[in-house]
């Protein structure tokens, strides 16, 4: 392992070949090729509380109780939704984290998240938390521009508030704000080793792509790569995986992708928000990470991925938040077609266009909307799915069928745009099939 210094330059380093600001970032494909080495314990991290707050309405307490139950179950007992992180700085804050510990559940762990301010440190000691997260800014375009500090002063002010930490038993959690546009090897490598050094070993790392800069993809140059920079960082550290968590934001439509590649090579913990909540365009929905994580572990045990939709109907139905329709695994849409030859697929299996049984793990089973492109096969698969087994025996020909259809064509050469409603379905079916009523 070579020892890498603290570079305490003069000037920033600003990286313009990569960020210029008047074009958009530049991918440098050059680097070298870097083969995956997941650890063979992954986990997710949570923090709606906290970045998940930042980009919505603040939840109430009873809000922040129900969905950190909801987060509880998701995770089982297998605790994979390991730990959350909450605000102390006001009263209610503080209420929710009483409220949520009294609640007995062993996960999510609760934890903090602070400025590197000692008297910020006096608010986790007063609530007795026992880890806190720290903003601890790594890339010159804060500690220069931002800070005004040059390495020195501002690593030299975070360890002071580290040892304020370990002086109390507080395990602190380094958030290296805006890690994908720091120098790795002139500060992030040399700042973890002296966090390392301070603590024993017990210091946190987290990640933090702050821009959504982070690069997955193969032969990708620092700083922006995150296969070049876990290998760094693993390689030049005695840094373990299980010190490492990732956390990422989605200006460039990559942030689930770059939690998961933060696994792939090396980092244990993947952390974000529900349904992706958090400043900007938000962090990785923990409920992608947990159905990432079931397709790379294999292990569907232990956990309960039909709480996603508990949580999301909570969310529709007592937040009064419209979720997406087309938002992955919980959008009213996501497994729902209207296209007629889609659901002529579904009538046969649904599996040719299901993707993976949603009834079972999600407690979604797939459906159709009914409109002008549905056709006969898009109608007969409303019915079979809605009117239970009274309308196995309806067919494409059936004159009912052909009714409704004709019902459904007429509605639209009228001028009609949006899809039929259930009810509506119900109501045209109940005057042509009163059978299956």
């Amino acid at each position: 392992m070579d020892k890498y210094e603290l570079i305490n330059v003069q000037e920033p380093e600003l990286f313009r070949e990569t960020f210029s600001y008047e074009k958009v970032p530049a991918i440098d494909l050059s680097g070298e090729i870097i083969a995956p080495k997941m650890p063979d314990d992954i986990w997710i991290t949570d923090t709606t509380f906290r970045d998940g707050q930042q980009a919505r309405p603040p939840y109430t307490v009873q809000e922040i109780v129900d969905i950190f139950t909801f987060m509880s179950r998701m995770g089982g007992e297998r605790g994979l939704i390991r730990q959350t992180e909450f605000f102390l700085y006001g009263k209610k804050d503080r209420e929710a984290v009483e409220k949520c510990r009294e609640l007995g559940l062993k996960f999510p762990e609760i934890t903090a998240w602070i400025r590197a301010v000692k008297k910020d440190f006096e608010l986790v000691k007063s609530m007795e938390i026992k880890e806190t997260g720290i903003l601890t800014s790594c890339s010159d375009y804060h500690i220069f521009l931002k800070l005004k500090k040059n390495r020195r002063q501002a690593l030299d002010g975070y360890k002071d508030v580290v040892s304020a930490a370990l002086d109390h038993d507080v395990i602190p959690r380094c958030h290296l704000e805006d890690v994908t546009r720091a120098d790795i090897y002139g500060f992030v490598i040399p700042m973890i080793n002296e966090l390392q050094e301070l603590s024993k070993g017990k210091v946190k790392i987290r990640l933090c792509d702050t821009m959504g800069y982070g690069l997955p993809y193969p032969g990708t140059t620092l700083p922006r790569s995150i296969p070049a920079m876990l290998d760094a960082i693993l390689k030049n550290t005695d840094i373990k995986s299980e010190q490492l968590e990732w956390h990422g934001h989605n200006d460039f439509h990559k942030v689930s992708a770059n939690a998961v590649t933060a696994w792939m090579y090396g980092c244990c913990a993947a952390n974000g928000t529900l349904f992706g909540f958090g400043e900007r365009t938000g962090n990785p929905p923990i409920e992608g990470l947990m159905i990432e994580w079931m397709g790379l572990t294999g292990i569907h045990d232990g956990i309960d991925p039909t709480a996603i939709t508990d949580a999301a109907n909570y969310f529709v139905e007592k937040i009064g938040y419209p979720m997406p329709l087309n938002f992955p695994f919980v959008g009213a849409d996501f497994n729902t077609t209207r296209a007629g030859i889609h659901a002529d697929g579904l009538s046969k299996s649904e599996e040719i266009y299901n993707i993976f049984d949603t009834g079972k793990w999600l407690n979604r089973p797939c459906k159709v909307a009914v409109t002008n492109n549905s056709g006969l096969a898009g109608i007969a698969f409303w019915i079979y799915s809605n009117m239970g087994s009274k309308a196995s025996d309806i067919r494409k020909d059936h004159p009912g069928l052909i009714e409704v259809k004709s019902w459904v064509d007429q509605q639209y050469a009228d001028g009609r745009i949006t899809s039929i409603s259930d009810e509506e379905m119900r109501k045209a079916i109940k005057k042509v099939l009163p059978e299956l009523f």
